[in-house]
């Protein structure tokens, strides 16, 4: 079991219970478990029209997470994807129904309609006033006669439960909710399915695709796309939601499905806000899981052409946590760096046959990015590759930029593009490589003596030392052997290397918290990299022969 759940038939009370616990008393539960499962107000008096929502578990937060002044009166809650009973739901209603009725606000699938429906139906048979309204905002297949209910039911919930706890009748509330169910449109993509609790995960979608229009239960999609990147994801639901958008400014729900990284939903909402409905988008909801599929690895897009009345009633602020609030959509504001950290670019100058050897060992590096990530996953965080080929990709944008005439300039100018565009530490030790070999050839050292006063630097400064299972035990070998030919220190590189991968103690870097078992067999990801590098030269001399003097040992 790769979940933290107990026994899947407790799931469901176990995280009810756990939700109003946290909840301060704000949340109250109806007696009656586990076949009636009711979360509502604990402040409620039935003054008002209340508003009852509901239906399978696994979307958390909804629905109870938006159980609250504001917002719902009541969620009734059936088991996962599935619809809760008619006397639960019946149970809900007769326990928040006053004399100014009760509004049902139900998404568009044949049991939660059915149980529903004739809970209302029972309801009114006790002398209640009870309407229903039924979200159908899913355009993911146009053909289908009957659309599902998905996220856009956030926009109803909190558009309703506004008029509500202004006071309006129920035909006011029940009007409002319809028209944002008419002109509310959604749809959703997934790279995997989600994973029922206690049920073998379905393994549907195929690698390197993604599943266009699929429903909040894992439902199949209206088709499997080939998926590269998150700016073709938002341009594929963009294509369908454009279809359905009138030309006014909407607000655009962005809702997490449940396993997308935050990282990734903020990706998301900016392709979005470059999309070609960026133009329509002025108010934001989101991203956040307001309606998950439990693990799905997946988000919606939904969007509504509020009106201003409307627009003041969801942007009225509520003390639910699961509510993210309305921002507006804004350009991204960019302010001058302080004084003193504008860098001060040096002059650029050209040289052919250095530009060629940099564009060399740079694309070397974007060669290697997965072989490196693949042997920092056993040591580290798996992002040594990542991190050198961003590098080298910042690099060759930069060449334009470089002194590379002038290999001392050259030295402090890559120090610089690195310190600036490198991430993690091994760019701020390697900028202070650069920087250090670049003064120390400035004060008149040799090549050869410069780099190794920018390793000594580096090392005074990281800390790493012969042995500590880093690149320094490739790199230093390799500058030591560097004066008797390229050749000598190529074969030390690659030692030093290789020897990396019989230390089982690191002493500096993340994998000084790996354990031995792990470590052993494996090749310091940095030291690699810098093997590969002096391979490279010594494959090729001829490059070594064009270069200003000591431009090769750029590659270091």
């Amino acid at each position: 079991m790769n979940q933290f759940i107990n026994r899947k038939e407790n799931a469901v009370t176990e995280a009810i219970d756990g939700v109003l616990a946290a909840s301060g008393g704000a949340l109250s539960r109806l007696d009656g478990y586990p076949h009636i499962r009711v979360v509502l107000r604990s402040d409620w008096d039935k003054g008002k029209v209340a508003l009852v929502s509901g239906g399978g578990s696994g979307h958390e937060p909804a629905h109870i997470g938006f159980v609250g002044k504001g917002m719902l009166t009541a969620a009734v809650c059936g088991d996962v994807f599935a619809s809760p009973s008619v006397d639960a739901i019946l149970a809900g209603i007769l326990a928040v129904t006053g004399p100014a009725g009760c509004l049902l606000i139900v998404k568009n699938y044949t049991g939660d309609r059915l149980n529903f429906g004739l809970a209302a139906e029972r309801a009114r048979a006790y002398g209640l006033n009870v309407s229903m309204v039924i979200v159908d905002d899913d355009i993911a297949l146009p053909d289908l006669p009957q659309a599902r209910g998905v996220a856009g039911t956030l926009f109803v919930h909190k558009i309703a439960g506004a008029l509500a706890e202004s006071g309006a009748d129920l035909d006011t509330i029940a009007n409002a909710a319809r028209k944002v169910i008419s002109g509310t449109s959604t749809i959703g993509m997934s790279l995997d399915t989600c994973t029922v609790p206690g049920s073998p995960k379905e393994h549907r979608i195929p690698e390197g695709h993604a599943e266009l229009g699929l429903g909040i239960h894992g439902e199949a999609g209206v088709e499997q796309i080939v998926h590269s990147d998150a700016r073709s994801a938002v341009a594929a639901m963009v294509e369908r939601l454009q279809a359905a958008m009138e030309d006014k400014p909407h607000v655009v729900l962005v809702n997490n499905l449940g396993g997308t990284s935050i990282l990734e939903m903020s990706i998301l909402m900016h392709e979005l806000a470059q999309s070609a409905i960026a133009d329509r988008i002025v108010h934001l909801v989101g991203p956040a899981p307001m309606m998950t599929s439990l693990d799905m690895r997946g988000f919606s897009v939904s969007v509504y052409p509020a009106d201003k009345a409307e627009l003041e009633l969801l942007s009225r602020p509520v003390a639910l946590p699961a509510w993210p609030g309305v921002t507006a959509v804004r350009p991204v504001n960019v302010l001058a760096l302080p004084d003193g950290l504008t860098p001060i670019s040096p002059l650029p100058s050209r040289h052919d046959a250095t530009r060629q050897f940099l564009l060399a060992c740079c694309n070397l590096l974007i060669d290697a990015e997965k072989d490196l990530n693949a042997l920092d996953a056993k040591s580290g965080d798996g992002d040594t590759g990542s991190t050198l080929a961003g590098a080298a990709r910042a690099l060759i944008q930069a060449l334009d930029r470089l002194p590379l005439s002038d290999h001392t300039q050259l030295f402090r100018a890559i120090g610089q593009e690195l310190s600036q565009t490198m991430g993690g530490s091994s760019g701020v030790l390697l900028a202070i490589f650069f920087a250090a070999a670049g003064d120390g050839a400035s004060s008149g050292l040799s090549i050869r003596e410069a780099l190794k006063a920018g390793l000594a630097r580096m090392q005074e400064i990281g800390g790493a030392q012969i042995g500590d299972r880093t690149m320094v035990d490739a790199l230093s070998p390799a500058l030591d052997a560097l004066d008797a030919s390229i050749g000598a220190a190529s074969k030390a590189a690659r030692d030093g290397a290789n020897l990396t991968a019989t230390l089982v103690r690191a002493r500096a870097g993340r994998a000084a918290y790996i354990n031995a078992k792990q470590l052993e067999g494996h090749i310091d990801p940095g030291a690699e990299a810098v093997a590969r590098l002096f391979e490279h030269l010594a494959r090729h001399p001829d490059m070594l022969g064009r270069q200003p003097e000591g431009a090769a040992a750029v590659a270091g």
